[in-house]
């Protein structure tokens, strides 16, 4: 049973979500026809195909070397991978990085490279890469201004970072009702307070571009998630969360929805986002 809880908190929203694109019309959808967790991410602004963003303002191009550190098995990387990027990979878990590879291989990246690594120290030249992408990861480690600074390091002159966290509300939330590995290594091991993301990045140098808040809907499947008995991370999805998806997928359907969504995400959002760019 412990084994298992580790294996579910070490996934990142990513894994929830199909993998395949976006439609190019990202209207409300019924929850049948296609993962409402990902019409919903689009809709707050990731997986822009059309301009190749990964979210607004953090576009992607074949010219790019990208660093998704804490990557897992693949996630988000694999729309970084379609726009043509060279990708670095790096986890600590060399398992995971080796199906986020096998994954990747099958897009169109320019290259795909592997780094098992616990970034102390990143094993990477200074001023190496383009576009770093830090995604629900900065929670777990040990001291998050070294990480920073390594990250920091390995980045060109100009380089954007992507970098988000789990908000402190529905992290507040999971203390009440998560399992109590959720908060122990290697999983989260620290809230951060809304404006401390921000200020990690602008202490490390960077040059905050903007931030969002967003994924209600996931923090709300997060925490029905707890309540639905040996569901592992696949479907078929227990009943109670097919409902969730289904009462969300109508929301969005109807005209007030997407400002009912806006509002819920800035008060419950899943996470915090902070795009910067490197001086």
């Amino acid at each position: 049973m412990l084994n298992r809880l580790k294996r579910l908190l070490s996934a990142t929203p990513a894994l929830l979500l199909a993998p395949e694109p976006v439609p190019r019309v990202p209207a409300p959808v019924e929850a049948e026809q296609i993962d409402i967790g990902l019409v919903d991410i689009h809709l707050s602004g990731w997986l822009q195909n059309e301009t190749g963003e990964l979210v607004r303002g953090f576009a992607i191009g074949p010219e790019d070397s990208v660093l998704d550190i804490g990557c897992g098995e693949g996630g988000y990387a694999l729309f970084s991978a379609r726009q043509g990027a060279e990708m670095i990979l790096a986890d600590v878990d060399a398992e995971k990085l080796e199906t986020a590879r096998q994954r990747l291989q099958a897009e169109t990246a320019r290259s795909v490279q592997t780094l098992v690594t616990d970034a102390n120290p990143i094993p990477l030249p200074d001023a190496r890469v383009s576009k770093v992408v830090a995604m629900e990861v900065l929670e777990h480690v040990d001291d998050p201004a070294q990480f920073m600074a390594e990250l920091v390091r390995v980045a060109k002159p100009g380089a954007q970072f992507l970098l988000s966290v789990p908000d402190e509300v529905i992290e507040g939330v999971q203390q009440h009702i998560a399992p109590s590995v959720y908060f122990e290594k290697p999983n989260h091991i620290r809230i951060f307070k809304r404006g401390e993301l921000k200020q990690l990045a602008v202490e490390a140098g960077l040059v905050v571009e903007h931030s969002m808040q967003y994924g209600f809907y996931h923090s709300v499947w997060w925490s029905l998630y707890w309540a639905c008995e040996n569901q592992p991370l696949t479907p078929p999805w227990h009943p109670l969360l097919e409902n969730w998806s289904e009462t969300w997928s109508k929301l969005l359907s109807l005209p007030a929805g997407p400002r009912i969504k806006a509002a819920l995400d800035a008060v419950m959002p899943k996470s915090q986002v902070v795009v910067a760019r490197k001086p």
